[in-house]
């Protein structure tokens, strides 16, 4: 069957997420006060990453409240295990100010997205709360170009599980062969896409390669002849 809609990933596919947190932590940090408590800038953005790669690994595992596992990280950052929730709560709005002033789509999105406009449907599936993302898409000025914002946090499963990529499609009322997947991840997005029975499409942007069994990218321009069946838009793999 032909491929009739696009299901998009968010971050660090359609948006910059790892400038944008990196840049706004950043900032953050230097008005909190709290640069002095690394040995490097680098070294406090590296903890952050860790930390939010770590809570949210345990969330996807356990489940509980996403706000929680929020301020989890926050007060482990902070190595303040009991600060209360009003004022973890206000430090992540804080962050969430200089996080969104630092917040850009990458250079291929929004042209691509108009090539794509008059041939294909568009929806998003995140592994994150409808509370950011929708937010997001609409500060980034493209929340109109989607049907469907899914999102794990509100669906109650995430992806790779099949039943997440399963009701994208319903959202858009397409059966799985007539969608594709787009992210950046090669096992969450690419290879969980594919085992669901949709078209997964790796945005390899680093080009890191090595993974010959999926259709991988590495620029947004590449997506339409994929798309349309001609394989060698796709990126040459030379770490087989």
């Amino acid at each position: 069957m032909a491929i009739r809609a696009v299901l998009w990933d968010v971050d660090d596919t359609i948006f910059d997420y790892g400038t944008a947190d990196r840049a706004g932590m950043r900032a953050h940090l230097a008005v909190e006060g709290l640069l002095g408590r690394y040995g490097s800038v680098e070294d406090a953005l590296d903890h952050w990453k860790a930390l939010t790669e770590l809570h949210w690994r345990r969330y996807e595992a356990t489940g509980g409240d996403w706000q929680e596992q929020r301020r989890a990280r926050v007060r482990d950052f902070l190595g303040s295990p009991a600060l209360p929730d009003a004022d973890t709560d206000a430090w992540l709005e804080r962050y969430r100010r200089h996080y969104e002033a630092a917040s850009a789509l990458f250079p291929d999105t929004v042209p691509v997205l108009d090539l794509l406009a008059g041939d294909y449907r568009h929806a998003i599936l995140s592994n994150a709360s409808l509370l950011v993302q929708e937010p997001k898409l609409r500060v980034l000025g493209v929340r109109d170009r989607f049907e469907a914002v899914v999102c794990a946090v509100e669906l109650g499963v995430a992806k790779p599980a099949a039943a997440a990529f399963h009701a994208a499609c319903a959202a858009l009322g397409l059966p799985p062969e007539e969608v594709a997947y787009v992210g950046d991840h090669p096992d969450i997005d690419a290879r969980g896409a594919t085992d669901a029975g949709l078209t997964g499409i790796w945005l390899d942007r680093q080009g890191t390669g090595g993974r010959p069994e999926l259709t991988r990218i590495t620029d947004l321009h590449q997506l339409p002849g994929v798309l349309a069946g001609d394989t060698g838009f796709g990126a040459q793999d030379t770490f087989r």
